[in-house]
């Protein structure tokens, strides 16, 4: 008789934990939080929530140029062809620092992973002429469908806790 409760509660449990399993499993976790508006006011966002230094911030302002990357200049923004939604960086025309942004919207069934990984190894920290970034100071991460590049010795971390906090907006 106790082998039969047994059996019977066991069976009550599997069952139970069965029917509480959602069915809304996410297959596709680009799709569920993907960062509104184009790279440009997300870039923008991004900037003014940055809490970096006045120095750093006045490079902001004053010094930074919007590029489109395209299959001609991926490879020296990103690090090697790839394939892409749209994408943009922001580097200084000239400057004594190195420094770059780039925000990578890719396609609906990117390798999202894979994509960030070519990124991290690819791109070249020291692509200026004279000045470079500590491998440290490389950032590459995403929110939805929208990766982010940052190349910076002096506001890396800023800038990356300035695009985490656009998950919560």
């Amino acid at each position: 008789m106790k082998k039969l409760h047994l059996i019977l509660l066991t069976l009550l449990l599997v069952i139970s934990f069965t029917a509480c399993q959602s069915d809304d499993v996410d297959t596709n976790p680009i799709e569920n939080n993907n960062l509104e508006g184009n790279l440009e006011n997300i870039l923008d966002k991004i900037y003014e929530k940055a809490e970096v230094s006045d120095t750093m911030k006045d490079f902001i302002n004053e010094g930074l140029l919007i590029t489109e990357i395209t299959s001609e200049n991926v490879s020296y923004h990103l690090g090697k062809e790839m394939d892409f939604e749209e994408a943009i960086a922001s580097e200084p025309m000239m400057s004594s620092s190195a420094y770059s942004l780039c925000l990578v919207r890719v396609k609906e069934d990117a390798d999202i992973e894979k994509i960030k990984t070519d990124i991290k190894e690819n791109v070249d920290p020291m692509k200026w002429v004279c000045v470079g970034v500590d491998p440290n100071n490389v950032i590459v991460d995403n929110i939805g469908d929208v990766v982010i590049l940052i190349m910076s010795n002096d506001a890396a971390s800023d800038l990356h806790d300035a695009f985490l906090q656009l998950k919560e907006e």
